[in-house]
């Protein structure tokens, strides 16, 4: 066959014969069909992007938001180019053209779909011709799964496995550990959130389940009633509840709330047992839940139970930044991320 001719059925070939192509079942149960070879993704919020940064960084196409000055003492500098498209789930929303021009392999979503906004973008996305994943991140015990899941996903699966590890060795040992303690000993405590600490969250809410998988005892009872959370409850309720132990990522509150006489009367103020959470390069415990949950947990564990649970927490935190981010920390950064002065 003449070199030209079988130039030209090549390059038929290649214009009628589709790109390579996977079906995969995402963890909303939905048969998705994906590319074999996924180079650019988006997720749908930051906490999903830094999921995907942790298994496969420079597959990051955008970011939700402009990240800070404190995202950038540990994102790869080589992602400063990547553009910021908005969220899909509040915000101002995703800039349509920066999105299309972008022309993500799949765009990551949050949760099982079942909400109206979600729905409206699975319709505008697939008018878009770009294939949407669900994963599960509401849970803790989700995680290990979801970090395996977005390996294969993603390419990367030794990756995702190896965090996905790491998720259930901390999960189980931590477990293990405040099983030991005898419920009478269980520590009271109340999650603090806005200016006046009259925020919170009750029992069986995701936003709080650090508090029971680190063996306290919520002392706000009930299930959540909205998702956002964030039940307002009174002073008096405060009072009756009197934790030992009272967790805010708050610092004006508990600024404020030293000098306050109705809160000076709760036992965790007058014990000095206020625990301000650690947020670098997101918030530990909540708001928005991420994979620094694993570290939150020891955290909160070895807080609550220094003499259980024998944990360095300045090696614990190291060895989370060098395993999630390949970053190696001094001593002195690390123990700044744990004061909340990163």
């Amino acid at each position: 066959m003449p070199a030209r001719l079988l130039l030209g059925l090549l390059i038929v070939l290649v214009m009628v014969v589709p790109a390579s192509a996977r079906d995969v079942v995402d963890m909303a149960g939905r048969s998705v069909t994906v590319p074999d070879h996924i180079d650019r993704v988006v997720g749908c919020v930051a906490p999903v992007n830094w999921m995907i940064y942790a298994v496969a960084p420079m597959k990051l196409a955008a970011f939700t938001s402009r990240p800070s000055d404190t995202d950038w003492q540990i994102l790869d500098p080589r992602l400063k180019q990547r553009p910021v498209i908005g969220s899909f789930l509040g915000g101002q929303g995703v800039n349509r053209e920066t999105l299309l021009a972008i022309d993500p392999d799949v765009v990551i979503f949050w949760g099982d779909g079942r909400s109206p906004v979600v729905q409206r973008w699975l319709r505008q996305l697939d008018q878009w011709h770009i294939p949407v994943v669900f994963v599960a991140m509401d849970r803790l015990q989700d995680y290990p799964a979801t970090l395996e899941f977005l390996g294969h996903l993603l390419g990367e699966p030794q990756r995702g496995l190896k965090l996905a590890r790491y998720g259930r060795c901390v999960l189980e040992q931590v477990a293990t550990t405040v099983a030991t303690i005898p419920v009478s000993q269980r520590r009271r405590v109340y999650y603090a959130q806005g200016n006046d600490g009259l925020e919170t969250e009750p029992e069986y809410s995701f936003h709080a389940e650090l508090i029971g998988l680190a063996g306290g005892c919520n002392v706000h009872k009930g299930v959540l009633k909205q998702r956002r959370g964030r039940d307002k409850i009174t002073q008096e309720q405060v009072l009756m509840y009197n934790p030992e132990v009272v967790i805010t990522a708050q610092r004006d509150f508990y600024e404020h709330a030293v000098d306050m006489p109705t809160w000076q009367q709760v036992q965790a103020i007058q014990s000095d047992q206020v625990l301000i959470i650690p947020d670098h390069p997101l918030n530990w415990f909540d708001r928005p839940p991420s994979m620094m949950r694993f570290l939150g947990l020891q955290w909160l564990a070895q807080s609550l139970y220094p003499q259980a649970v024998h944990l360095d927490m300045v090696e614990t935190t190291r060895h989370f930044y060098q395993l999630f981010f390949g970053l190696t920390l001094s001593d002195e950064k690390v123990r700044d991320i744990l004061d909340g002065t990163p």
